[in-house]
């Protein structure tokens, strides 16, 4: 079950631009300390304890906070909440993780599926072209921290920073090359296209759709384009 924090703020005190442009989504941030909330669940100590890390996640914040979710070691454990910028002590970027797969793991854990998918990926690029790209997920999260999270049948989640306009032919492109490279790695690869909008799933803007769907700090929103400058409101 997906819990989260009540905000520790006013809502009139949440920045305009939505909050602190040196974190973004999916960046994985190590911290000194973690409050605690009333409705904390139980495990969330012990999986600070365990590994004192924290993935930011989509949503705004005022001054000197970023909204974060704290990772347990069960699938349903996952808790939305609040870190201080200033118990940030180190931030991992999902395209800075990238190097990390094949100069830290060691077997069995570089044996994995997603891990052999990633590195197979990093051997060759090049349907991502000049674009940014890393892990995200249980492999972003293990490479970060060092804390198995990784399994058998675990996915591999990127993303792939994209500020500008791409065509769909190009986004079906990619997309083909990445179902190849799951087909041979035997799982699922699912990659999430950062725009000005917000996330968007490479599978539905690759289908042709004519909106799809973007995760925004401000909530999702269904788009017709996710490069254009204001996106429009999802339906109830």
């Amino acid at each position: 079950m997906r819990v989260c924090a009540a905000a520790p703020f006013a809502g009139h005190a949440v920045l305009e631009d939505g909050g602190d442009a040196r974190w973004q989504a999916h960046d994985i941030v190590r911290l000194r300390r973690l409050a605690s909330f009333d409705n904390e669940p139980p495990w969330v100590r012990d999986a600070f304890s365990r590994a004192p890390f924290a993935v930011v996640r989509r949503a705004h914040a005022a001054a000197g906070y970023v909204a974060v979710g704290v990772r347990g070691a069960a699938r349903n454990e996952r808790y939305g909440t609040w870190a201080r910028v200033d118990d940030i002590d180190t931030a991992f970027t999902p395209e800075a993780l990238c190097p990390l797969a094949a100069s830290t793991l060691a077997a069995p854990r570089a044996s994995l599926p997603a891990f052999v998918a990633l590195n197979a990926l990093q051997r060759d690029a090049s349907c991502f072209g000049a674009y940014v790209w890393g892990p995200t997920g249980s492999v972003g999260f293990e490479l970060a921290t060092r804390v198995p999270a990784v399994t058998s049948t675990s996915d591999l989640d990127l993303l792939i920073r994209i500020p500008n306009r791409l065509t769909r032919h190009a986004a079906q492109q990619i997309q083909v090359a990445l179902d190849r490279h799951a087909a041979r790695a035997g799982l699922r690869i699912d990659a999430q296209l950062e725009t000005p909008a917000g996330g968007v799933a490479l599978a539905e803007y690759a289908s042709g759709k004519a909106r799809v769907m973007a995760r925004h700090a401000s909530g999702p929103r269904l788009v017709a384009d996710p490069w254009a400058l204001v996106p429009e409101p999802a339906s109830a």
